[in-house]
């Protein structure tokens, strides 16, 4: 053991160590050390930055508060020209009322003025009836034949005008009263020769009847019937008596029925 601890030195040089070990812990507690220095500094400068940042923007929204902005400008402006433009209307209106206020007064004073000519035109026949008292005696009337020659000349011009308008109208053709009728002519069967059956039927001829178009519509089982249309005059031709006309067709045709009727 003595000869191992010959050898050593530790104890003998306990001072060199001590003092290398403590600049060791100092050199390590300085490093540790300048980063957290380092960090702080950056937090601070970044709370100043931020701290500045918010007082810019305070400014900036005091002076927008100060100054309003160009849209609010317009609108305002936008709203003062409306309401001159309001102004201008509501003048023109006041001024039109005054000038009818000063119209219905005009023509109020007009209307209480005006009984007194009237008053002076019911005073005024008292003169012609001075002069009839004064031309009592007068038997000679001066425009008598005159005015009976003209109450002549009117009477005989009316008269020729009355028969001139009544001429005229007498020549005016009167009116003829038609009526267009659509008919239906049924057959027996569908063995009846329809085409024969129509041959039969534009045989019928009156004063006032026009037979026109006439066509075959389906009835059922193959049986058709005949559709026919015609004119007549109301005054001359009746409708019952063209159904008892064809219905006398007794080989062809078995009954007949109005399809449509219209006045022309």
């Amino acid at each position: 053991m003595a000869s191992s601890l010959a050898y050593e030195k530790l104890w003998s040089e306990k001072a060199i160590h001590d003092g290398a070990e403590k600049k060791y812990y100092e050199y390590l507690a300085q490093m540790g050390s300048l980063p957290a220095q380092c960090t702080l500094a950056s937090e601070i400068s970044k709370a100043r930055q931020h701290i500045k940042n918010s007082l810019e923007r305070m400014d900036g929204i005091a002076a927008l508060a100060a100054s309003p902005g160009a849209e609010l400008l317009d609108r305002l402006s936008s709203v003062e020209k409306e309401n001159e433009k309001l102004r201008h209307v509501i003048e023109g209106l006041n001024s039109l009322m005054l000038d009818m206020n000063a119209r219905i007064k005009s023509l109020e004073s007009g209307q209480k003025g005006a009984p007194a000519p009237a008053s002076a035109a019911k005073s005024a026949p008292a003169k012609p009836a001075a002069d009839d008292d004064e031309d009592e005696d007068d038997d000679v009337d001066l425009f008598g034949s005159d005015e009976e020659g003209e109450d002549k000349a009117a009477a005989e011009l009316r008269e020729k005008r009355l028969a001139e308008y009544a001429a005229k109208k007498s020549k005016k053709p009167a009116l003829i009263a038609k009526s267009n009728v659509i008919l239906d002519i049924k057959p027996w069967d569908d063995e009846t020769d329809m085409k024969q059956m129509e041959l039969e039927v534009r045989k019928i001829t009156a004063d006032g009847l026009l037979l026109g178009a006439s066509k075959l519509v389906p009835l059922a089982y193959g049986i058709h019937k005949l559709q026919l249309s015609c004119v007549i005059e109301d005054d001359k031709i009746s409708v019952d008596w063209l159904q008892e006309e064809i219905e006398k067709i007794e080989d062809f045709v078995q009954s007949v029925d109005i399809a449509a009727f219209n006045k022309i």
